[in-house]
């Protein structure tokens, strides 16, 4: 959807409600109290009500909007910014384009929409032949860490761990300068130590038991052919991993730049929804202009669990 059909689909904040409640009245309401999948809608009070129990939450409660007072609208020409573009939208950028007065608000509902995404990705698990490989990317030092001397390298706290994998499939007789895999889904995790331990306990949670896992020859993958149905491991030369890992590498590298060119200062805490948003959106990236109507499914369906702190609009996207 253009800018221009989402002005005509999206006019008024009427709109962007109406079109809200229509999609959670696809997805389902379900009662917090007892459980009840059925419920009249009191217009006049806007919200549900059970009609065994009689308990009653608002359209917002149970959603991505739920504790928040900002308009319909805003959510949507969040959403769809957040979707239209193959980069992506600063929250920054956003306060200017609405004219909202604050920050902070708006930087918490992208953070709360970028939460959303993830949980909906987390809702499947990859399958077939798995690309896997961790990567460092820049953040800021975390205050923790900031009296300590800094690190170089791998341990370096301007770094923060990042567990990717990629579901790819082998191409036969691709063309010349193509790569010789075709990727389909793509994970991203933040860790918090590159122990075997931590690796394997993401592998199975992100990954199907009957998976074909290529890694290179790290010390941290020595327990992961215990759970998924072959694990092959070998000693990447550089040259080569274009050919051995061609997806794993070419997300990380493309992630890498969409962050550095759009975002300032991101903390290692909130990394997760910024890559959140990252491979929601490269996992989706053939559904077109349908983007915003799926991307509705996951604002009614989850809560998010993002925690707000207080900062300014100095501090990132």
């Amino acid at each position: 959807m253009n800018i221009l059909d989402f002005a005509i689909n999206y006019p008024d904040e009427e709109s962007c409600r109406k079109k809200f409640k229509e999609q959670r009245d696809q997805m389902g309401v379900t009662c917090r109290h007892c459980n009840c999948k059925e419920h009249y809608w009191l217009e006049n009070k806007q919200a549900y009500e059970c009609k065994r129990c009689r308990a009653r939450q608002t359209l917002r409660s149970g959603t991505v909007m739920q504790h928040s007072n900002l308009p319909y609208r805003y959510w949507f020409v969040a959403m769809h910014l957040l979707t239209v573009t193959k980069g992506s939208f600063s929250a920054a950028e956003l306060q200017r384009q609405l004219g909202h007065k604050r920050y902070q608000p708006i930087w918490e509902m992208v953070n709360k929409l970028r939460d959303v995404m993830g949980k909906r990705d987390d809702e499947y698990t990859l399958e077939g032949a798995i690309e896997l490989d961790d990567a460092f990317f820049s953040t800021e030092i975390s205050l923790e860490e900031r009296d300590k001397p800094l690190k170089r390298g791998r341990g370096s706290q301007k770094k923060t761990k990042v567990l990717v994998m990629a579901e790819s499939k082998t191409v036969e007789n691709p063309k010349p300068g193509k790569k010789p895999k075709k990727v389909r889904y793509l994970k991203m995790k933040v860790i918090s130590d590159l122990k075997s331990d931590t690796i394997t306990r993401n592998v199975k949670e992100h990954v199907e038991s009957t998976a074909d896992l290529t890694t290179d020859d790290s010390t941290s993958y020595t327990k992961l052919k215990e759970h998924v149905h072959s694990h092959t491991a070998s000693v990447i030369p550089h040259e080569d991993l274009s050919k051995v890992l061609p997806w794993v590498h070419t997300a990380i590298s493309n992630a890498k730049r969409q962050l550095l060119g759009v975002y300032y200062k991101i903390k290692p805490e909130y990394l997760q929804y910024y890559l959140n948003q990252f491979c929601y959106k490269f996992n989706r990236r053939y559904f077109g202009e349908n983007q915003l109507e799926r991307l509705l499914i996951a604002p009614v369906t989850y809560a998010p669990d993002f925690k707000s702190r207080i900062y300014n609009r100095n501090y990132c996207g």
